[in-house]
């Protein structure tokens, strides 16, 4: 009976699965097919066009023996991590602050989520004119009266990382607000009235049950926050172009885009692409067991 029904089962929705063929052969083609494209010309010594000119392991020997490629790393290592913590948290306890069932809960929401909808370049200028010494917030604050007060992150190297996390907050911090109250609003109102009955404060509430149950929320929201803080690139271009002092803000994006636009060393681009790729590989394998292989083996 099971091998009679397994055809059955194939021929459903048999219109819908027509349909996606061109979408998964354009995945398979653009995305799989350039994949492989770009981590077998990675190992050649590709200038101004690709060839087939093998030299092993050179360009990748290059790659972490470049300064500027682990400024890069470090840049990116440490934006992502307080991202990560900021973005998550600040997310979180909004979220629970909207969990309470305020007023105007749409409106704000919607303001909330606005500058997500924004491209990251829109993002960085905005914040660009915003953080400006002479007419941004300094010049506002200097213009009340406080001459002293001085706000200038983006044209230092101690404080530009500051700066653009400033910005990255700004326009992340709503999405993953609503990814936390569309989890907070999944948990089951017995819980809380069984927790109120025991007397259980809140706060415990939500630290011993809520976020307990909201692991799949909490995992998903750290991939898809890791996975664009990897390629992040338009945010530092419109804010600082990777710098000030040259590459005080550098991050990865930027240089596997000058090596192979304007350095014209393909090679080397694409030597750095698929260090990148190894890195959101190491973000989403993780996530995949934990979502799926851990489920199985429950």
């Amino acid at each position: 009976m099971a091998t009679r029904g397994r055809p059955v089962r194939l021929l459903q929705n048999l219109n819908a699965k027509i349909a996606a063929i061109p979408m998964v052969l354009t995945t398979l083609v653009v995305f799989v097919g350039g994949t492989i494209w770009t981590v077998v010309y990675s190992f050649t010594n590709s200038k101004l066009l690709p060839r087939t000119n093998f030299v092993g392991l050179d360009q990748y020997e290059r790659l972490w023996s470049n300064s500027r490629w682990l400024i890069s790393i470090e840049n990116l290592a440490f934006f992502g991590v307080m991202s990560l913590i900021f973005t998550v948290s600040m997310g979180f306890l909004l979220a629970v602050l909207m969990d309470q069932k305020i007023r105007f809960e749409d409106t704000f929401r919607t303001i909330m989520l606005y500058p997500f909808a924004l491209s990251f370049i829109v993002t960085g200028l905005v914040w660009q004119w915003i953080l400006n010494p002479d007419f941004g917030l300094q010049g506002i604050v200097r213009s009340w009266g406080w001459e002293s007060f001085s706000f200038d992150p983006l044209h230092s190297p101690e404080t530009v990382l500051y700066g653009l996390l400033i910005a990255g907050l700004w326009q992340g911090t709503g999405f993953v607000m609503c990814l936390m109250l569309a989890g907070l609003r999944g948990i089951d109102e017995d819980i809380w009235k069984a927790a109120r009955v025991d007397g259980i404060p809140t706060w415990k509430t939500y630290l011993v049950v809520v976020i307990p149950m909201m692991r799949p929320v909490f995992i998903t929201t750290l991939v898809i926050v890791a996975a664009g803080i990897i390629k992040l690139y338009d945010l530092v271009v419109a804010m600082t172009s990777g710098g000030p002092g040259g590459n005080a803000s550098q991050v990865p994006a930027m240089y596997v885009y000058d090596y192979m636009f304007q350095a014209q060393n393909l090679g080397q681009g694409f030597a750095a692409s698929t260090m990148m790729l190894l890195s959101v590989l190491i973000v989403l394998i993780p996530w995949a067991y934990l979502e799926f292989g851990g489920k199985k083996h429950g």
